[in-house]
This record gives C-alpha cells, sequence and structure tokens, in this order.
C-alpha cells in the first residue's frame, strides 16, 4: 500500500507539473518581448530567508534571519542607488515571518524578472566554510540535499503546513522525489546569474567559492521567472561568522551579488538587443548571409572567461575542438569556431548548446579587437 501510495502521489505531482511546465513557457514566452521590443530586466524582488519566529541557522554570536535581512538591505541600497530604473521589492524588510509559497507569490504576482533569495549556511563540520549558490533542481549529492532540507524546514512554523504543501515533508528524503518531474524553463537563466554571483564572491569578494548547485527549494520551486538562493557563508564557522556579522563582510557579500546582477542584466539585455536587430535585419535583408573575407570579421564562440589562464586542454573543454584562447585587457576568453557568415556560426552554436549552454556569439574585427555585434553587422552591411 505506501508504494502504491507513492505511485499516485507521483502521477498526481506529474499532472501539476505539466500544467506548470506549459504555464510559464506561455510565461517565458511574453517576458522576452514582444512586436520586436528587445527584453529588459525592469523588476527584482529580494527575499531576505527566514524572519520573525525563523530564525534559521544558528551561530554562536548570530542568527540566520539577522544576517540575511542586513546584507539584502544593502543590496537593495545599491541597486536603488546605482540602477533606480530597476523596479525592487522585497519579501521582507522588517523582522517578520513569511510563509515560503508568500514569497513567491509577491514575486510572480509583480511579474518579476528576477529573485534572489537570501541565506546563510550551517554545518556540522565547523570548519566548513565558503559560499555557494543554488538554482531549483535536482539535488546530486546528499550534501546539496541537506542544505534543502534545512532551508525547507521554515514551513514547519506554517499552519496546517502538511495540507498547503501536498502532504510535503521537508525532513524526509522520498518528499524531494517530486521534483524529479520539474521542467524549470528558467533553468539556463538560474544558473547564469548563480554562476555570475560565484564569480564575483571569488574573485571581487575573495570568499572561497563551493560553486554553482541544484537542489528542491521550496522558496524556488513556484517562481516563474529566473530564481536563485544565495548561501552567503556558514554561521557555523567561527572566523566566518565573525566576517559575516561585520558591517565591512556585509558590504562585500552585498556588493558581490550587486556587481554580478548588474552584470547578468547587461548581458541579457544586450543579447536580447543583437537578437532583435538581427531579426531586424534579416527582415529588410540588410544582412548578408554570403561569405565575408576573413580579414574583415570574424564570428566565434565564447565557452568560458577567466582572469587566470586556463589550460586549452582541460577536461572542461573535452569532445570540443578547437579551442582558442583570446586575451581581451586582463581576462582570458576562450572560445571555438571562427565563421564570416552569421548564419554559420549560429549553427556551430547550437553543436555546442548542450555542453556549454550559456554559449553565446563574439564578433572580433581585422585587427583581432573583440567589438559588439551591432557594429561587426555594420561592418559588413559597408
Amino acid at each position: 500500500m505506501y508504494f502504491i501510495s507513492i505511485f499516485y502521489k507521483q502521477k498526481k505531482y506529474q499532472f501539476i507539473f505539466c500544467l506548470l511546465g506549459l504555464f510559464l513557457i506561455y510565461s517565458n514566452s511574453v517576458i522576452y518581448g514582444q512586436n520586436g521590443e528587445h527584453y529588459v530586466l525592469k523588476t527584482l524582488v529580494i527575499d531576505p530567508g527566514h524572519g520573525g519566529k525563523d530564525e534559521g541557522a544558528p551561530g554562536k554570536h548570530s542568527k540566520e534571519k539577522d544576517i540575511a535581512l542586513s546584507i539584502s538591505l544593502k543590496l537593495g541600497k545599491l541597486i536603488e542607488e546605482n540602477l533606480p530604473e530597476v523596479n525592487l521589492i522585497y519579501t521582507r524588510k522588517t523582522d517578520v515571518f513569511v510563509p515560503l509559497d508568500e514569497r513567491a507569490d509577491i514575486a510572480n504576482k509583480n511579474k518579476a524578472n528576477l529573485f534572489i533569495s537570501i541565506h546563510l549556511n550551517s554545518n556540522k563540520n565547523t570548519e566548513a566554510y565558503g559560499t555557494e549558490t543554488y538554482a531549483m533542481g535536482l539535488h546530486v549529492t546528499n550534501g546539496n540535499l541537506e542544505v534543502a532540507k534545512i532551508e525547507n524546514s521554515a514551513i514547519l512554523y506554517e499552519e496546517d503546513y502538511s495540507t498547503k504543501y501536498e502532504g510535503f515533508d521537508p525532513n524526509s528524503s522520498e518528499s524531494y522525489i517530486i521534483f524529479t518531474f520539474l521542467q524549470n524553463t528558467f533553468l539556463e537563466q538560474s544558473l547564469n546569474y548563480a554562476s555570475f554571483i560565484q564569480n564575483q564572491f571569488e574573485t571581487r569578494a575573495l570568499r572561497k567559492s563551493r560553486g554553482v548547485k541544484q537542489a528542491g527549494f521550496l522558496v524556488l520551486w513556484k517562481t516563474t521567472m529566473p530564481s536563485v538562493l544565495v548561501e552567503a557563508g556558514f554561521l557555523s564557522n567561527p572566523n566566518e561568522e565573525k566576517f559575516l556579522m561585520s558591517d565591512e563582510g556585509q558590504d562585500y557579500i552585498a556588493s558581490a551579488i550587486f556587481r554580478a546582477f548588474k552584470e547578468y542584466k547587461q548581458v541579457i539585455e544586450e543579447k536580447s538587443q543583437f537578437a532583435t536587430k538581427i531579426e531586424s535585419d534579416k527582415l529588410n535583408n540588410s544582412v548578408s548571409d554570403s561569405t565575408i573575407n576573413d580579414s574583415i570579421v570574424s564570428f566565434k564562440v565564447q565557452l568560458s572567461s577567466s582572469k587566470n589562464p586556463i589550460d586549452i586542454n582541460s577536461p572542461f573543454f573535452k569532445g570540443v575542438s578547437p579551442i582558442e584562447e583570446l586575451k581581451f585587457d586582463d581576462t582570458y576568453k576562450y572560445t571555438s569556431g571562427s565563421f564570416n557568415s552569421y548564419n554559420d556560426i549560429l549553427e556551430y552554436k547550437k553543436q555546442l548548446e548542450e555542453k556549454f549552454p550559456d554559449a553565446f556569439i563574439i564578433a572580433i574585427d581585422k585587427s583581432g579587437k573583440q567589438i559588439p555585434l551591432n557594429e561587426a553587422f555594420k561592418i559588413l552591411n559597408n
């Protein structure tokens, strides 16, 4: 009877997620522009984890709910001062308890373009330290599952949580089977932004990066936009707790998340603008697909970039050849392919997307300098 019950629960959730998937696909098509308009990231929701009666992870001298709120408010201030065009919304700005499903509802009702949930980590091993950023998905390690269990346990403070969350038990590994049916339309964008955050943590905030990960977080479950959950450090580690309790430490964390947001916003808006321009030019027959002389402009697929050089024979690039290393200013960029026709590079990029879903096209002029795609099209047109 137990396994029959599990089977019917699976079928029930499979049906629910099919409907949710259709909604997300429709939502995605609306968000990314209509009538030739390129995408603009207009609304951001910042979600300080826990709050009120839910104190979150305990440190020896601190509480997760307090530090999460402080970092969130500092992040919001940076956005208000530097990106005033962004509509900024908080799930909480004071020490109050907000149920997990209501946090997602706030983002959905306000048609947010990005959802950032700020948290602090904890571990029985008091030597564990560093940052990690999660997107909604299946856990691949027990460690990821344990982090999800801790954060999801916030529902235990909610009345009638068993009915509200369809019998979900945050402490039962079997409950996480529901996420096996989740098809996250925004997974690529979420992982992309998560990678920006981790890069900023490591290179600018000088924190140990524990990487970009996936796990089943209820707070991300029903959001209908790219969403990430940031674990900004371990309160169980005395040294890291001291850093996270300090104004300077919180400033470093907030500014890293802000710079990642600014970079992500710029990248996706530029990509959308270029895509809109390409489609417009195709309709007007203003971009030629014929082969252009090699010395004028070439298109390449950028796979990765780094402040430090990466061995082109690294397993990271396994299965892709040739790999070319380019250096612009103080950044190393790693590309594959070189075509004079934009249609050809588009087809080549499709071949690489399974291994490098965040790969994108760049243009190089005859002097070897990287130029914006719209400038490359002007050169070709002339």
